[in-house]
């Protein structure tokens, strides 16, 4: 047990939710988490679920998305180590609003509803902290209405993709990354189908932008991709 909350203490440690709290108090929290360990696509809670409690991401990814009534996929974020998941149906008392499925082996800490009430009532910066969390969150949603609603999908690709290319490698002013995603993941992110996507990439390449090699992508016209997300047809 004691070896089991020391772990749970470093982890705890380096989630911004809980960074003003003394060794003590996370020591008391670690005391409450639950390890809990996801395979690669197994689900950690659906949407409508009743909410139990609050995630902390350990090691791994997972992936927050909303299905539509006829299945179709809408990716909302994905959350890595140092992420707390889950936390306004905690706040609030509703249900899941959207679903979590692991995407890698992923190890996670739970904490109840119940144990987190009593950190927010002894501890009101955390509660502000919350709130910081949702705003950000509802940020997140604001772009991702204003996307879907302003833009194409072949600007909502461009756009993707020179996040993407951020954190590639420049090679004499051509960047290159691999896509850490399949096609059908990129139409989920975007809010479209697989066919857009691949038809766009393909039109790209065309073009001279991207030069595709499986999942490694080669932006020859970093400004030619970046002009993409701006243009207005």
């Amino acid at each position: 047990m004691e070896r089991k909350t020391r772990g749970c203490l470093a982890v705890l440690k380096k989630v911004p939710l809980f960074a003003d709290l003394s060794e003590s108090e996370l020591a008391i929290l670690s005391e409450s988490a639950r390890p809990r360990t996801y395979a690669a696509g197994q689900t950690v809670f659906a949407e409508g679920e009743p909410c139990d409690g609050l995630f902390v991401v350990e090691s791994g990814a997972v992936k927050i998305f909303k299905l539509s009534a006829s299945g179709r996929e809408q990716v909302l974020t994905f959350e890595r180590a140092g992420s707390s998941v889950a936390e306004l149906p905690v706040f609030d008392g509703g249900n899941y609003p959207a679903s979590a499925v692991a995407v890698e082996d992923s190890k996670l800490l739970f904490i109840s509803k119940p144990d987190f009430h009593r950190l927010c009532v002894n501890h009101p910066q955390v509660t502000l902290k919350i709130l910081r969390v949702i705003g950000l969150r509802l940020r997140l949603l604001v772009n991702i209405i204003e996307e879907l609603s302003f833009t194409t999908v072949r600007q909502r690709l461009a756009a993707l993709l020179a996040r993407m290319a951020e954190q590639g490698e420049n090679h004499a002013g051509k960047i290159a990354f691999t896509l850490p995603v399949s096609q059908q993941e990129l139409a989920a992110q975007i809010g479209t189908v697989r066919e857009l996507v691949s038809r766009n990439l393909s039109r790209l390449q065309a073009e001279g932008i991207l030069r595709l090699d499986g999942r490694k992508v080669w932006v020859l016209k970093p400004e030619s991709l970046r002009a993409e997300v701006e243009r207005i047809d």
